[in-house]
């Protein structure tokens, strides 16, 4: 019955997206003689509340049923984060080094990063261990998905942003893409952000966890990764891209983040 329900659930999600981009090609054509650009940013989704309702609600769904579903876990943080992201951009805007960022606007993808020079840079330093995780855990920074439905330009780059620098938090707190490794860097990332999707993330994700890493959870890495996500800088006024050369434990300090308590290794990604 749960599954039927589920399986309605994501069937309407997936026809109002459609929906959705259909209507916004259309709007887009009809206006094209006047402005093939509406102000807001390449591949942007005009949505109403209600539809950013039931989007929030078919994705967070489909999230629930498969955590690694990033499309779906893109959708439901792009329609439930706009406060969030207003309260991350401010501290952007007031640090010296965010405000660059919002200014440059970097993006962290295979085309602007050097790797042959990351290779090169010494063990322990930022860069190298950001690609060691990218090696070991089978991952790349083109899997993250454009931002499309949040409808401002500036905090639809923070979101992007946001995106880009998940697999570098990974990289400083030293955590695996196994599920106990998502769950503890959604609890420091809840802890950080305040994005509902990240808070949704960590308090679920634990329910698909066994008895041996729930125990790890909550004993050791969850009070570790809640208690340096609150007290840190805000990890997006970081420039990383001209942080490759710094030691990632100088680094670590310099955010007021401390390793972890327990070492996980990137081995058996989906086992619970």
């Amino acid at each position: 019955m749960l599954q039927s329900v589920l399986g309605r659930i994501n069937r309407l999600h997936y026809i109002l997206i459609s929906k959705v981009c259909v209507h916004q090609v259309h709007s887009s054509s009809s206006v094209c003689a006047d402005s093939c650009y509406d102000g807001l940013y390449p591949g942007h989704i005009h949505t109403t509340p209600f539809q950013k309702a039931m989007l929030a609600v078919g994705s967070g769904v489909a999230a629930l049923q498969d955590p690694y579903r990033h499309d779906m876990v893109a959708v439901l943080g792009e329609t439930t984060g706009h406060l969030a992201l207003m309260n991350i951009r401010d501290k952007m805007r007031n640090d010296p080094e965010g405000y660059t960022i919002l200014t440059e606007r970097p993006r962290i993808r295979l085309s602007t990063l050097d790797l042959k020079e990351m290779a090169s840079l010494p063990d322990g330093s930022f860069g190298r261990e950001y690609l060691r995780f990218l090696e070991e855990n089978l991952v790349t920074p083109d899997s993250r998905a454009d931002v499309k439905f949040v409808d401002d330009e500036e905090l639809a780059y923070v979101m992007q942003r946001y995106r880009e620098v998940h697999d570098l938090l990974h990289t400083l707190l030293g955590m695996p893409t196994n599920m106990l490794g998502e769950v503890a860097v959604k609890w420091f990332e809840a802890a950080q952000t305040g994005l509902p999707m990240c808070a949704l993330g960590a308090v679920l994700g634990p329910l698909r966890l066994n008895a041996r890493r729930l125990q790890s959870l909550f004993t050791s890495l969850g009070p570790w990764a809640l208690q340096n996500g609150h007290r840190s800088r805000c990890v997006l006024t970081i420039f990383y891209e001209r942080r490759w050369a710094q030691s990632i434990e100088d680094l670590r300090k310099e955010l007021n983040i401390e390793p972890p308590p327990v070492i996980l290794t990137a081995t058996n990604r989906r086992n619970t």
